[in-house]
């Protein structure tokens, strides 16, 4: 979408209410394409708060869904998800909601199946080895040691041994 420098108020409620109308989007961005625009400050709170006001624009129900979506469809755990959610400025109250509203059944199934098709194409000398090259990847992903330590017992138990 390309937008000349100069942008007055009206037209960057146009513009960023369509861009919403398609899907969601948080206070931060909004404001960031209004500040590359050359919007100034008052005309991007005026804009913020006409979005916010007309529900165009909702932190909580753009964390449920970021969150929704980075977990089933990127496989991102809990730790990952916080901190992109912190990178675009949500509130920390909104994030602790999104996030213990999410179960932990529903981290392991995403991350059993990561940890088995890891563990076919992963090379090491030991087991011990292959089990913290398995723990490395699953913390780059955003998984916490408790959910890892879980599907690690299962896997040591018989599902690996297939």
């Amino acid at each position: 979408m390309q937008i000349k420098k100069e942008t007055n108020a009206q037209e960057a409620f146009r513009k960023l209410a369509s861009l919403c109308a398609k899907g969601e989007h948080c206070q931060h961005d909004m404001t960031e394409k209004m500040r590359q625009w050359g919007v100034s400050e008052e005309e991007q709170a005026q804009v913020m708060a006409r979005l916010v006001g007309e529900c165009y624009v909702d932190d909580e129900r753009f964390a449920r869904a970021f969150a929704a979506d980075k977990i089933r469809y990127n496989k991102w755990g809990r730790r990952k998800v916080e901190q992109a959610l912190w990178l675009k400025h949500i509130d920390k109250a909104i994030v602790s909601d999104v996030l213990d509203g999410i179960d932990d059944s529903e981290y392991l199934c995403i991350l059993k199946p990561l940890l088995k098709q890891k563990r076919r194409t992963t090379k090491a000398a030991s087991d011990y080895e292959l089990n913290m090259k398995l723990v490395k990847f699953a913390m780059s992903r955003g998984f916490t040691m408790d959910i890892i330590r879980q599907c690690m017992e299962v896997e040591d138990e018989s599902e690996f041994l297939e």
